[in-house]
């Protein structure tokens, strides 16, 4: 589904490359030119599977959430917000078709840069290459965290480790159904589960 195109030049993912590593002003003037800023709707679908997603994505403000179906079930694999980088892994960067729906949970904006300008980037510019590093190492741990949420057998015990690793303001913010499906529990075990913590 295409994104809401803003005309406006937004220097944000700018700043927070900067935040992890140092730009060149070459490379700040390079990333003036190619980023782009966009925003979704509510439960608008970002990216279907079966397509090929060739943008990375910065979230300004919002949330997403990454899904498959299974005999019409949706399953939730994983959510962003504030300052996380997301995009479909294999679309990306394989150039193959998507195993997952991308789905905005709150009116996002975020700026991006598309396939072919974030190679010329990792080719061209050295610090983009050690951000780019230190982008992977972070969703590494990201992607550890979860493997080890989806070893643990007790659902209380899940929950609490979800709580402890995820930044807790946004933990309201989740719909319970949505977040229900992250943690491979029932709806009503969730809302059992977080009135106990309450």
């Amino acid at each position: 589904m295409p994104a809401k195109e803003s005309s406006e030049k937004n220097l944000y993912i700018v700043f927070f490359l900067n935040s992890i590593y140092p730009i060149s002003p070459s490379l700040k003037a390079y990333l003036i030119d190619k980023i782009k800023s966009c925003s979704f709707q509510k439960n608008e679908l970002i990216s279907k599977a079966g397509e090929v997603c060739n943008r990375l994505y910065l979230i300004k403000k919002g949330m997403v959430r990454g899904y498959f179906v299974s005999e019409s079930t949706e399953i939730t694999t994983w959510i962003d917000s504030e300052n996380e980088v997301f995009t479909s892994i294999t679309g990306f960067f394989r150039n193959q078709e998507s195993q997952e729906y991308i789905q905005s949970l709150e009116h996002t904006y975020c700026d991006y840069l598309e396939y072919e300008d974030y190679k010329y980037c990792l080719n061209h510019f050295p610090e983009m290459r050690h951000i780019n590093r230190i982008l992977m190492e972070e969703y590494y741990i990201l992607a550890e965290h979860r493997v080890y949420l989806a070893r643990i057998p007790n659902a209380r015990k899940r929950l609490a480790f979800f709580m402890e690793k995820i930044k807790p303001e946004i933990v309201e913010r989740i719909p319970r159904k949505h977040l229900a499906s992250y943690l491979a529990m029932r709806p009503e075990t969730l809302s059992r589960l977080m009135k106990e913590i309450g």
